[in-house]
């Protein structure tokens, strides 16, 4: 069967900036990323239904017939059975949020004009509970849940890893695993609370405190000193330092050194400077306000903890200070001493208290280049042409 995740344009534009640079179903939330969860349910790979100008990296598979699942929803067992279900000309939906569909090319069609309806296929309702990510705060909201259920089927049947430091101390050893090339130096792991998920070759430097639950992807390394908590996913080849809770970074990123960040989501070739500190509560309690770029206007969520969204490539200097509730977008610099505004458009250069200046698109380009350098990692043409279309569309 092909198998087609496809976005919405009402869910790209609520999940900037992170859908600039990205298909939605390649999130990372829990261990996994959702289009890994779903790969792993159907036990087959999954094509994308994206913005145009990302179909290139994120292409789809065309086929006579096609199932297509909503990708900001992530699975389990009940729902994976009833998309399983669906028997041609079916959809799968629950309170007017299409799940699933079986679609022939007419239908699949409709999918890529954004007729989300799709009157002709007969209805089939789901029951049971639904995780989807609706905003870019579920993206921390949730991954206590998704965490722990992503540890289930990654680790079910395998055999962890066995820490060999005599210094490294655990409590509730049954709920950490770790993958094979994990190094650990005189650390504490506490899974009483959760499980921790240790990936391929992760460090784990001296003095480092993992409090379940926990996931650190694949390469990634704990500076010495640092605390990781409640909820936390560290993803692949980043590096982490000073104190990280219910957050997510996706990938690739540095937060290497002092400095607090709660209740955030960062994406990945991201840096953050040595001091760098995230406010995730107002100091009057209140819930957190977050602006809005659709309506060009801050609005009240229902959250009191909320910290810092920054997009994929965003840099900021030392002692960097942002606010409860600020999103930064694609490919930012900011330097300087003084609170960041709480919104910052991609692609903006500058400092506190001064006029934003435009990122020469250029300058930001070879950058990126050079870190993915650093890694190893090729930035490809296609990284070049979305970032491009990125900086040409930055006031929408």
């Amino acid at each position: 069967m092909n198998i087609v995740l496809f976005d919405t344009p009402p869910a790209r534009k609520a999940l900037r900036p992170f859908s600039y640079t990205r298909a939605l179903a390649t999130l990372r939330i829990g261990i996994a990323t959702i289009q890994e969860k779903w790969e792993h349910y159907l036990q087959t790979p999954c094509s994308f239904l994206t913005a145009p100008y990302l179909s290139e990296k994120f292409p789809f598979v065309a086929a006579p017939t096609s199932l297509c699942i909503n990708s900001t929803i992530c699975p389990d067992e009940a729902l994976v059975e009833a998309v399983k279900r669906l028997e041609p000309h079916q959809k799968l939906v629950k309170g007017g949020v299409l799940i699933a569909a079986f679609c022939d090319q007419e239908a699949f069609q409709s999918l890529q004009n954004h007729d989300f309806s799709l009157p002709a296929l007969k209805t089939q309702s789901f029951r049971g509970p639904l995780t989807q990510i609706n905003g870019k705060w579920d993206i921390f909201l949730l991954n206590e849940q998704e965490l722990k259920k992503d540890f289930e089927w990654r680790c079910r049947g395998k055999i962890s890893q066995r820490i060999n430091d005599p210094h490294t101390l655990t409590y509730n050893e049954a709920g950490i695993f770790l993958e094979k090339g994990v190094n650990t130096k005189a650390a504490l792991l506490n899974a009483e609370a959760g499980p921790i998920y240790l990936g391929k070759n992760v460090t784990l430097h001296e003095r480092v405190v993992i409090k379940g639950p926990v996931a650190i992807g694949e390469g990634a390394h704990i500076n010495p000193g640092a605390i990781v908590s409640n909820a936390t996913t560290v993803g692949p080849y980043a590096k982490i330092g000073g104190e990280v809770s219910n957050s997510v970074i996706l990938g690739y990123s540095n937060k290497a050194h002092e400095g607090f960040m709660g209740h955030s989501v960062i994406g990945e070739w991201c840096n953050l400077g040595a001091g760098t500190n995230t406010s995730n509560l107002r100091s009057d309690y209140g819930k957190v306000k977050v602006w809005s770029e659709e309506q060009k206007a801050y609005y009240t969520t229902d959250l009191q903890f909320c910290g810092l969204f920054m997009g994929d490539y965003s840099k900021c200097g030392i002692n960097t200070m942002f606010n409860a509730g600020t999103t930064v977008g694609v490919n930012t610099n900011l330097f300087g001493i003084g609170l960041v505004d709480k919104f910052v458009p991609s692609f903006a250069w500058g400092q506190p208290d001064e006029p934003m200046q435009t990122y020469q698109l250029d300058k930001a380009l070879e950058t990126a280049a050079s870190m993915a350098a650093r890694r190893g990692v090729t930035f490809t043409e296609q990284d070049k042409e979305i970032l491009t279309h990125v900086s040409s569309t930055i006031d929408c």
